[in-house]
Order: C-alpha cells, then sequence, then structure tokens
C-alpha cells in the first residue's frame, strides 16, 4: 500500500487544492459574473461532451486497467500497450461523429425552445468530446503506470484556472460570449495535451504495436472485453442525465442545478484519487484470483471512503444556510439546498460501492456489468423523467440516488454469490450510525442553541459566528467519536498525526 498510499496523498493534495479554486470560483466570481443561463450552458456543454467521450471509449478505459498487468513489461515499453489503447477511442469518436451529424436536427430541435443558448454553440461539443476523451485515456494511462499525481493536478486544478481566466475575461467584458465559450472548451485541450507530454516523460509508451506479442487469442479477448465494456461507462456517469433533462426545462434549472452538484461532489473526492490508484492493485489480485486480497482492499476502500465522504457531507450541509447567505446572488440558488443533501447522499453510496463495479469488470463474470448498465441507465433517464416535472432540481437528485439503490443492490449481491466478495464490515456500521447521531445532534442545535443566536440579529456577522461555533463544536465531537471507535490503523494514524 506504500504507492497507493503516497500517489494518494498526492492525488488528494491536487484535488482539494483544486476544490479551493474551484470553491472561489464557483460561489464567488461565477455567481457574480454569469447568468443562470450562461453557468447552465457550460455545465450541460461538458456533461455532454462527457457523456459522448464515455461512449467514444468503447470501454478502453476498462479494458487498461483490465489488460496491462498482462503487457507490462519495462524494458520492450510494454509491447506498445499505449498505442493499443490510441485506436479503439479514435473508432469511437468516428462513430460519434457520425451519430451526431444524423441526429443533430433532432438535437437542436429538443433544447431549441427551452434551451437556445446550447443551440448557438452545439457545434463545439464534438471537438471538447474529442479532447475530454483522451484527457481520460491519457489519464488512465497514467494511472497503471502508478503516476496518478500530475493527471489529477491537470485536471483539478489547471482546467479550473484556465476556465477562471476565462470567467473574469468575459465577466469584465474583456471579450465576447463567442470567445467566452471557445476558450472555456479549450482548456480540456490544453490538459489533453499536458498528460500526453506526461506520459512521453515517462519513457515507457511506445506507439509502435507490438503484433508478435498479441496472438490472435488476446486480441479476440481484449476486443470482445473491451467492446462489452462500453456501457459501463455510464455508471459513473448517470449523473450527466441530470443537467441534460434539467437544460430541456431551461438552462436556469441547470444553472442552479450546477451550484448545488458543485457542493454535494465534494463528497466524492477522496475516492477520485483512491479509486484510481487502488483500482490497478484490485485488478491484479483479481487476475490471481487472491479472493482474500479482493476482500481486504475492497473493504479498506469502501470503509474508508465511507467514513470521509459521511463526515464531508454532515459538514456541508450544516454550513449551507450561511455559504448561500455570503456568495453573490445566494438567494437565486438557495432552491438547490435540498439536491446538495439527495445529491450527496447518493455520492456517498456510489463512492463507498464504486469499487464493486470495477470488481466485477475485472473478474471473469464481466458479462453481468451489461445487465447492471441496463438497469442503472433505464432507472436514471426513467427516474429523471419521472421526478423532474414535479420537484425540478430537487427531482434530479432523487433520481440519481434512486437511480444507484437499483443498481448496487443487485450488484452487490452478485458479487457475494459469485466472487465470495463483500465490501460490508461491522464498522460501516459504526460510521453510519455515528452519521446519523451527528446530524441528529444539529437538529438539537437548530432547536436549543440557534433561537439564541437569532436573539443576536440576523445580519451576516451572526449568521458567520453560529456557523463558526457549529462548526468547531461538531468537529471536537467527530474528532472524539472517531477515536473511540477505532475505524482502522491508518485513521488512528491520522488523527494521532502519526502520517508515516
Amino acid at each position: 500500500m506504500g504507492v497507493i498510499a503516497k500517489q494518494s496523498i498526492k492525488g488528494a493534495l491536487a484535488n482539494y487544492l483544486g476544490v479551493l479554486i474551484g470553491a472561489v470560483t464557483t460561489f464567488f466570481v461565477v455567481t457574480d459574473l454569469l447568468t443562470q443561463e450562461e453557468i447552465g450552458l457550460t455545465r450541460v456543454m461538458v456533461d455532454a461532451a462527457m457523456l459522448f467521450a464515455g461512449l467514444a471509449q468503447l470501454g478502453t478505459n476498462a479494458s487498461i486497467l483490465r489488460f496491462y498487468p498482462r503487457f507490462k513489461d519495462p524494458e520492450h515499453k510494454d509491447h506498445g500497450f499505449f498505442g493499443w489503447t490510441l485506436i479503439l477511442p479514435f473508432v469511437g469518436f468516428t462513430l460519434i461523429a457520425v451519430l451526431f451529424f444524423l441526429f443533430k436536427a433532432e438535437i437542436v430541435a429538443y433544447y431549441s425552445q427551452d434551451a437556445p443558448l446550447l443551440v448557438d454553440y452545439v457545434y463545439l461539443l464534438l471537438p471538447l468530446t474529442f479532447f475530454v476523451l483522451y484527457m481520460t485515456v491519457f489519464e488512465t494511462n497514467a494511472s497503471v503506470l502508478l503516476h496518478i499525481a500530475l493527471p489529477k493536478f491537470v485536471r483539478e486544478v489547471v482546467i479550473r484556472l484556465l476556465n477562471l481566466a476565462a470567467y473574469l475575461l468575459y465577466g469584465h467584458h474583456v471579450i465576447t460570449l463567442d470567445l467566452f465559450v471557445i476558450l472555456f472548451c479549450s482548456s480540456y485541450a490544453v490538459a489533453t495535451l499536458v498528460n500526453f507530454l506526461y506520459l512521453l516523460s515517462l519513457g515507457r509508451i511506445s506507439f509502435r504495436l507490438d503484433w508478435q506479442f498479441v496472438d490472435k487469442g488476446l486480441l479476440r479477448e481484449v476486443g470482445v472485453y473491451t467492446l462489452f465494456m462500453t456501457a459501463t461507462v455510464l455508471a459513473g456517469n448517470i449523473k450527466l442525465f441530470n443537467s441534460l433533462f434539467l437544460a430541456k426545462e431551461g438552462l436556469k434549472l441547470a444553472g442552479i442545478y450546477t451550484i448545488a452538484c458543485y457542493i454535494a461532489n465534494v463528497v466524492e473526492i477522496p475516492y477520485r484519487s483512491l479509486g484510481a490508484i487502488s483500482s490497478p492493485i484490485i485488478s491484479q489480485a483479481v487476475a490471481q484470483g487472491d479472493t482474500a486480497e479482493v476482500n481486504r482492499l475492497g473493504q479498506q476502500v469502501s470503509l474508508h471512503q465511507l467514513l470521509v465522504a459521511c463526515m464531508l457531507l454532515f459538514f456541508i450541509w450544516i454550513n449551507l444556510s450561511p455559504l448561500f447567505a455570503v456568495i453573490p446572488n445566494g438567494e437565486q440558488y438557495v432552491s438547490g439546498m435540498w439536491v446538495v443533501l439527495f445529491l450527496g447522499v447518493a455520492n456517498i453510496l456510489n463512492s463507498t460501492l464504486s469499487i464493486s463495479t470495477n470488481i466485477l469488470n475485472f473478474s471473469k463474470h464481466y458479462a453481468f456489468s451489461l445487465l447492471f448498465i441496463s438497469l442503472l441507465t433505464a432507472a436514471a433517464i426513467g427516474f429523471n423523467l419521472l421526478l423532474i416535472p414535479p420537484l425540478g432540481v430537487t427531482g434530479s437528485a432523487c433520481a440519481t440516488l434512486f437511480a444507484y439503490i437499483v443498481y448496487f443492490a443487485p450488484l452487490l449481491l452478485l458479487l457475494r454469490r459469485r466472487l465470495r466478495v463483500t465490501l460490508f464490515s461491522r464498522k460501516q456500521l459504526w460510521v453510519l450510525l455515528f452519521t446519523l447521531l451527528l446530524f441528529g445532534l444539529n437538529q438539537l442545535w437548530g432547536w436549543l442553541l440557534s433561537p439564541l443566536f437569532a436573539r443576536m440579529g440576523t445580519g451576516l456577522a451572526v449568521v458567520l459566528l453560529e456557523a463558526l461555533l457549529r462548526t468547531v463544536g461538531f468537529l471536537v465531537v467527530a474528532y472524539v467519536g472517531i477515536s473511540r471507535m477505532h475505524i482502522s490503523p491508518e485513521v488512528d494514524g491520522i488523527l494521532k498525526f502519526k502520517t508515516k
């Protein structure tokens, strides 16, 4: 776990630096300088590009993680493995481009009435998709080489800084809206180029395909698995449907959702690094049939992610009202509070259990993934269509939560029966009970102590004072409670400031 821990820490630092930049940008720049429609536009374009890029991968990312151990050979530059990972995504992108042009008229007609601003920039979707696609492929290649920190820095920090520059230029009327959207999309082109140059610097990649190493049997196995796993990209991206469906009701709703979703997505940040760096290790354990190691790693990742995610959501929730009171035009986005809660719970569920998807995909039972992903996709689309009209942005968050429940319940049952793998432990139950206790204590605070602060006035200073005292008080409670539970040696070491 030394390499995993080292790279995870670096990746987490990049993630949280990105969160800091993103928080300042989102809460104090975007809400001040952009309209709700313009915020919604940027969100929908990125979400659409990510969805298209995920499908265009044709399962490449999953196959990179599964098959790299069989190609791994530093002396021979991994038998041209990198070159193989470039081919299928390009084929997939070509197919997406053809379908896009075939159905462009229908796409334009679908959004023309309620989201005309999106229609104006629909021509940028394919270039944006291309760069998002290969940025992700290069990032996954870095992951299997156990060098994920810099690509994470690029995704979480560099892109946000470039976007911030575009926001400021447009918000202060230095550039037009057309140029702003182009610059916004170009940030992903820069990220793709940086990731590519970083991979070159590692000296492990080659564009030369080693046909002698890849026999027909291996090529057929890789091809079948890769194409079959195309649908699995939807498992991690069903939230992309939310903004696309909300945009049909108007980009304003998509704008409100964007702000709320940014807050809720903080819950998933630790898993972005932990999952990326642990997946190759789990892949190797599955390939070797080491069930004990798969269980150990799976439970360790799941337990730690559950603890961190629950604590993050709790402290976000108790500071949500003060946050909306501070940000510019916060009253326009306060309707997204319940989105934060429901989407936050969905993110806890997804980040805690997502490792189960990887375990299934790496195993010989990966064919079941198609069934589960079909179920997840149908549930996400169905719940969005059912809940958005009556509940608006809150309905989109509930749709995500319900879809994850429908997806993970049978998946975990299959892993237990077919692979003898379970992610659950008694300590996870203690984490959940402790989290519920914290929410209960917070409710008591609201009943007993908030009225005392209200007597001091309703100004911003009083709101921030209560938020500060509440946060500090619950930090102490959380520290004491987690210390007493002894979740794991790693957590105990962190709480005692032992980082070695």
